[in-house]
């Protein structure tokens, strides 16, 4: 992906994946590596956690990477988890087991573990995945505040409205190919979306933001 001026882009499209290491289980943490933190965090559509970790423990394993023999634990790792557990409103889920927690309470968790590393890129695969409505829309306004605070994210999203509502730059796949690129309102268009998606519609702007909204015509009446 080249680089680009808005620090929040969504991608959209019809092929989205995660790609994750196969020798590892999917939500265990990264090895560490040798001190070095990575330059971004990715949070896949659907992590699972180890069993029986309570949430301080699972969101203190996002400052693995900055361990190595000669650095343990010290108070820095204690007030990044602190301010991770905070800035996503979940301080006070610590002590709780994390099978024990809501959908929208679990995807706040692995957010805060991806903040718990201090790094300035996030990427999520489709972070509101099985949420419903309200937890979706609570995400995504999560995110926008990491966004403003400064931090690059990158999220894949199906939503195009939601994409459209909270990205600054959009990129549309289609069978693993860049279908357009640009801003919402340069990029979501009726043609568009029935080329990628196959779906007749119209674009309209949101009555309560002004971003492109999409709205589906009737398949039963004759265009």
């Amino acid at each position: 992906m080249r680089q680009v001026d808005a620090p929040e882009v969504a991608r959209a499209g019809v092929d989205a994946e995660c790609r994750a290491d196969p020798a590892r289980r999917q939500g265990d943490p990264a090895p560490p590596q040798q001190g070095r933190r990575p330059p971004h965090r990715a949070a896949p559509q659907s992590a699972i956690s180890p069993d029986g970790i309570r949430v301080a423990d699972l969101v203190s394993r996002g400052r693995q990477p900055h361990h190595s023999p000669l650095r343990q634990w010290s108070r820095a790792d204690d007030v990044a988890v602190s301010s991770a557990l905070a800035a996503t409103n979940v301080t006070d889920l610590t002590d709780r087991f994390v099978d024990e927690l809501s959908g929208g309470q679990r995807q706040r968790v692995w957010i805060s573990l991806l903040l718990a590393q201090q790094t300035p890129i996030l990427l999520l695969d489709e972070p509101t995945t099985f949420l419903d409505i309200a937890h979706q829309y609570d995400v995504l306004e999560l995110l926008r505040t990491q966004h403003e605070l400064g931090r690059m994210v990158v999220a894949v999203l199906h939503d195009l409205n939601q994409a459209a509502r909270y990205a600054s730059h959009l990129v549309v796949m289609k069978s693993g190919s860049v279908v357009a690129s640009g801003t919402p309102h340069d990029v979501l268009t009726a043609d568009l979306v029935e080329e990628v998606f196959g779906l007749a519609c119209i674009v309209v702007p949101d009555p309560v933001t002004g971003h492109p909204s999409v709205v589906p015509l009737d398949p039963r009446t004759p265009r």
